[in-house]
């Protein structure tokens, strides 16, 4: 029996729940589309946080805002079947997430997932057809799902080697390279899939030797949980990681989809940026092509001041024309002006700082021909479809295995420094190969490559269309009754 309570008779229902940190909505939002797009009932469920802060950042009332009313409109309405619902993250909406983080996340380990009972329980009118798409991050949907009888999908929007680390921690730690107090710093060859990569390529929290923080609590359990999934949606592409793909296949359906991009790689129809966002275009329609290192450390993890003073002494010695895009929390909520004294009138002329941009659109700019990241993946992944080499210099989580991928396997990208090893000299440097040396004309050429891969896959045809294709042929019987 096809779901009628949140769409038109026949239709399979999708409950895309999504995760509350900037570079997790953006994927999951544009995977609700593409759901909506191939015939499935879609109900959205978002904080309240988010949506108020989306909302502010677009400068309208969060009372009586539907993120989805423009997609609706722009489509057919029989393929754009999205409805909208909001939960409590067990938070007040004010609460300052961004300064309290670990209370954020404590409350994500703990009373999130009771609210999001209680909405499931309102909008899931028929089990057998319905579906609940979630971030593998959460730590209790295959619970959940079992508990109502629905099928879970485990979206995963970092890269597949990630997927696997932590898939496997037990072997980690099993052979002693981590949950221990001196874990070994010999070369891993262990993890099916992952023919050898080096301790301090791991993610920031499998470096870590206390693992008792609500981060690491999150994280096991969130992958024993996923474990429990049905099936696992990746937001990258098969042929950048064949062998990962590969040994995850062994364990479970796995499926490449990605990249998860808005439509046309520019604006969304559904807006995701938590922050209002600058228009920058004026500005770089007015510099050289290729001549704009653009610079962002994402939505999420912090620098220090320390860190922060010596790359821009690196930007300044560089010479280089910048789009620095400065968080207003970067260093802490409570520092909004973080940059050092004089950087403003010292680059008066080549540099523009904003809080916050819409940054596909940015790298898509004939002018911008650097980018210094904090090598988050949706960051890399537009990076690359942009064609832009990038300067990386990783800050938490995924984003040092993300380098490793970035500067060791595909030659797209270059290191900076580590975090608390970040020196002016070296930054000078290294933004001076590659916006005019020939180390950049190299890395242009290596990121087209890549840039062709990711086109292909994504192509009619290509590898993650045809595996978004299986999905749903097999999620749509399992749902659909067809």
């Amino acid at each position: 029996m096809a779901q009628e309570g949140a769409g038109g008779k026949g239709k399979p229902h999708a409950v895309v729940l999504v995760y509350p940190l900037q570079g997790h909505v953006i994927p999951v939002t544009h995977l609700a589309l593409r759901l909506a797009a191939r015939g499935f009932a879609v109900t959205v469920v978002n904080t309240e946080a988010v949506h108020h802060q989306t909302a502010r950042a677009l400068g309208v009332d969060p009372a009586g805002y539907d993120a989805f009313a423009d997609a609706r409109a722009s489509a057919l309405p029989e393929t754009m079947d999205v409805r909208y619902e909001l939960v409590s993250d067990g938070l007040p909406v004010g609460f300052d997430r961004s300064l309290h983080h670990d209370e954020f996340m404590g409350a994500l380990l703990k009373a999130f997932s009771g609210n999001v009972e209680e909405v499931l329980r309102r909008v899931v009118v028929d089990p057998a057809a319905t579906c609940l798409v979630t971030d593998t991050f959460f730590v209790w949907p295959a619970t959940l799902a079992r508990k109502l009888g629905i099928t879970y999908v485990s979206f995963w929007t970092e890269p597949a080697l990630i997927f696997n680390l932590y898939y496997h921690v037990h072997l980690l730690n099993k052979n002693g390279h981590f949950g221990c107090n001196e874990p070994r710093k010999d070369t891993i060859t262990y993890i099916p899939g992952v023919p050898a990569i080096e301790p301090h390529e791991l993610m920031s929290y499998l470096q870590e030797t206390d693992t008792t923080s609500v981060v690491h609590r999150i994280i096991f359990k969130a992958f024993e949980e996923a474990r429990g999934a049905d099936y696992v949606l990746c937001n990258t592409v098969e042929e950048l990681e064949p062998s990962t793909i590969a040994a995850l296949r062994a364990e479970k359906p796995f499926y490449a989809v990605g990249p998860i991009f808005p439509a046309g790689f520019a604006r969304s129809t559904v807006a995701t940026s938590m922050w209002a966002e600058s228009d920058c275009s004026s500005w770089l329609d007015a510099q050289p092509a290729g001549s704009v290192l653009y610079i962002s450390f994402g939505s999420y993890a912090h620098v220090t001041k320390q860190e922060l003073h010596e790359i821009a002494g690196g930007v300044l010695a560089s010479g280089a024309r910048f789009l620095w895009v400065m968080r207003p929390d970067i260093v802490s909520s409570d520092d909004p002006d973080p940059l050092p004294e004089g950087f403003a009138a010292a680059s008066a002329g080549r540099g523009l700082v904003v809080p916050w941009c819409c940054q596909v659109e940015v790298l898509s700019h004939a002018a911008v021909g650097g980018f210094l990241t904090h090598c988050g993946w949706n960051s890399v992944l537009e990076s690359v479809w942009a064609g832009v080499p990038m300067l990386c210099f990783p800050l938490l989580t995924d984003q040092f295995t993300n380098r490793r991928l970035v500067v060791r396997e595909w030659r797209v990208g270059v290191p900076i420094g580590d975090r608390g090893s970040v020196f002016t000299d070296e930054v000078r440097a290294r933004i001076e190969g590659v916006m005019s040396g020939k180390e950049g004309e190299e890395l242009r050429q290596a990121v087209k490559k890549v840039r062709a891969t990711l086109e292909a896959a994504a192509a009619p045809g290509g590898s993650s269309q045809r595996s978004f294709d299986e999905f749903i042929d097999e999620l749509t019987r399992r749902c659909g009754g067809r």
